[in-house]
Parts: C-alpha cells; sequence; structure tokens
C-alpha cells in the first residue's frame, strides 16, 4: 500500500471517529428512546442531576424545546427586504441554546473555559447552573419546568418584571415544556431501573 493511500486511510478512520453523533435522536417523544438512542445523553443527564439536583425530565424538556437535540442548533436568519442575510436573530446557539453572553458568565462563574454549547454534559451542566440561579434569584423549584422555562426565556430580571405575562406565545410554550416534562418522567420511570 502506498504512502499517500495509508494517510488516505488512517485520516478517513480519525475523522469517523473524532465528531461524535451530534444529529437529534430518532424518537423525540420517548425518553426512554432517546437515553437507550444516545446513552452518553443518560449519563449526561444523571451527571447534571446529581451535581445541580434538576429532574433527568426537566433538563430533557427544555433541550427539546430549545433545540430538539440538535447539538448545532441555531435561531433563524434575520432578512432585509426578504432576501438579504442580515445575521441571526440572537447568539443562541447548541443543545440549550445559551446566548454567547449568559455562557462566558457559566464559564467564568465554574471555570469552564472549555465547555462547549454542542456538548450535552456541557449543556446539561449549563442548564442545572442557570436554573439553580433561577432558584436562588427568584425563588423557582427546580421541578417548576413553567416557571423555571420563562425565566430561562425572559431572564431572571425579565421574569421578575413579569415580562412574560405579555406574551401568550411564551405561556403557551411554557405550558408545553411542564407537560413534556411530566411526560418525560412518567415514561422514564418504566425505562427500567438505570434511569431512577
Amino acid at each position: 500500500m502506498s504512502r499517500t493511500l495509508r494517510a488516505m486511510v488512517i485520516i478517513l478512520v480519525l475523522a469517523s471517529c473524532g465528531g461524535g453523533d451530534r444529529s437529534a435522536p430518532r424518537n423525540l417523544d420517548d425518553a426512554c428512546a432517546i437515553v437507550k438512542d444516545r446513552p452518553v445523553y443518560g449519563r449526561a443527564f444523571k451527571k447534571a442531576q446529581s451535581k445541580w439536583g434538576v429532574p433527568v425530565a426537566v433538563q430533557m424538556a427544555f433541550i427539546h424545546q430549545e433545540s430538539k437535540f440538535d447539538a448545532r442548533a441555531r435561531t433563524p436568519l434575520r432578512y432585509a427586504l426578504g432576501i438579504l442575510p442580515m445575521g441571526r436573530q440572537s447568539s443562541a446557539y447548541g443543545y440549550a441554546q445559551a446566548l454567547d453572553g449568559t455562557w462566558r458568565d457559566y464559564q467564568r462563574d465554574q471555570n469552564r473555559y472549555g465547555a462547549r454549547r454542542d456538548r450535552i454534559f456541557d449543556a446539561t451542566d449549563f442548564i442545572g447552573w442557570y436554573m439553580n440561579k433561577t432558584r436562588e434569584r427568584n425563588s423557582i423549584p427546580l421541578s417548576d419546568a413553567r416557571n423555571q422555562y420563562l425565566a430561562y426565556h425572559e431572564g431572571h430580571n425579565g421574569f421578575s418584571r413579569g415580562t412574560y405575562r405579555r406574551k401568550s406565545w411564551l405561556m403557551r410554550i411554557s405550558g408545553e415544556v411542564a407537560s413534556r416534562a411530566m411526560t418525560y418522567d412518567a415514561q422514564l420511570a418504566t425505562c427500567g431501573r438505570r434511569w431512577r
């Protein structure tokens, strides 16, 4: 085998091992199917639950709403005159759709400068960190998916001011997040002992 061919084979093998599967799981409506399809997700959810106390089902419901489990999710582009791209609607990125500034606050506060929004362990840790800040500042229990989501979307100060009250679409979505968290929790109870 020539050196060139050998080098190409090595590069292909390394490339196939490098990135991991960042696409969304196939069945997003079944918590058991998600953690079976992506065992690393289950480990990440459990680690964040152990560290931060945020229930696995609540983490899953947040990620479902924010990115549909797509590691590289971004907000849509804005267009001028309907055709000229003017940048994204916000800097939100990754599983948790964390904004640039909030992500930097998390990295600084947790001394995790290497954390990335497109890695599930980092995203679940971020969600746990943020929800605990919400509990401290706004007195919202970690299991209260509805109000935690409102504070996640509006920010701590926005939640305190009640900005969500003027957004009927957000009130509806926060209800959907809470409902999904309850559904996921019931499903996880049937996944077997390894999820409890």
